[in-house]
């Protein structure tokens, strides 16, 4: 069966997160829009969809598109994940759900009393590095869990881009420790125990760590910032025994090693550079179209958003 995908804007990270998935999956992308419709056209053109429409109401509305993709800007998230909601249209959300917790529920109640899936594209979350790395962390093979390390980097966005917007809800919280919190809560129900951000213009954090303890005594750092020479994405977790390291979780298809310490030594596994975003647009199909059951839902992007909210309090920052 093939899921009919509508787009809504001609993103950077669409060709990485859908387009090529797509492709892959046999899926149709029937239809784009984007605030330039010359751009949608480029975009179209490049990457294989079959029409362009004239907004992104349009594309939601369009009886052909059984799925709505939403790579918005981050304020854009929610108004058009509950634009999808009411055209019946399940919505894949590139993360953070909405700008803050409340508007995050206001999503999840709309799409549960519609009974309409919108589901959060933490894509790493499917892939088999990350699944082995969660798994190590609680069978015993590195003893107990004593910390968790993530730390995210990227240089800096262009001066007009979305992340280094308030008023488009952006900054390294938003874009990269979202990331951070996710994993740890995995692992558990950590508490935020505190945060430290520098900000690049009013309110937009331009690096943001988060420090958070589990109920246990384990202890957690999400290390994000916006302001790094280059890109790296990391996951470690150290526990009585050893520890695990992902070496890039969230781009596994650039480097899909996990390594893992334990008295015995150390040794290197691999699980495939098939990309992680190809494995989310797997599940989230095989959920729409044969009701296969999803490993988060949109409770779960509520309790994220308030924990991101936590952070900003946490760091004398206001929530989005």
């Amino acid at each position: 069966m093939t899921l009919r995908i509508g787009m809504l804007g001609a993103s950077r990270i669409a060709d990485l997160a859908i387009v090529g998935p797509a492709h892959q999956l046999g899926h149709r992308l029937v239809a784009v829009a984007a605030r330039d419709r010359g751009r949608a056209e480029a975009f179209a053109e490049k990457h294989g969809v079959e029409r362009v429409l004239d907004s992104y109401a349009d594309v939601v509305a369009d009886p052909e598109v059984d799925v709505v993709y939403n790579p918005l800007a981050n304020s854009l998230h929610a108004p058009w994940n509950l634009a999808a909601i009411a055209a019946g249209k399940p919505v894949l959300s590139e993360k953070p759900f909405a700008r803050n917790r409340a508007e995050a529920a206001q999503v999840a109640d709309a799409a549960q009393a519609a009974g309409v899936t919108v589901m959060e594209g933490f894509h790493y979350l499917f892939h088999p590095v990350t699944q082995r790395a969660l798994e190590l962390a609680t069978d015993g093979t590195i003893g107990d869990m004593r910390h968790v390390e993530v730390r995210m980097a990227m240089p800096p966005p262009e001066p007009d881009d979305p992340r280094w917007s308030l008023e488009m809800a952006g900054g390294s919280l938003m874009d990269l420790g979202c990331y951070g919190l996710h994993v740890m809560r995995r692992l558990g129900r950590p508490s935020i125990i505190s945060a430290h951000a520098n900000e690049r213009g009013a309110g937009v954090d331009e690096w943001c760590d988060v420090e958070v303890r589990f109920p246990h005594g384990a202890t957690g750092l999400s290390a994000n910032t916006m302001a790094a020479t280059g890109f790296s994405f990391t996951l470690r977790i150290v526990g009585t025994k050893g520890d695990v390291f992902a070496h890039n979780f969230i781009r596994p298809h650039e480097d899909d090693r996990l390594t893992i310490r334990t008295p015995q030594g150390a040794r290197v596994e691999r699980h495939g550079t098939r990309s992680s975003y190809s494995y989310q647009l797997e599940a989230f199909a095989a959920h729409v179209l044969e009701g296969a059951p999803l490993p988060i839902d949109a409770a779960d992007a509520v309790e994220n958003m308030a924990y991101v909210d936590t952070a900003y309090r946490a760091a004398g920052m206001a929530p989005r």
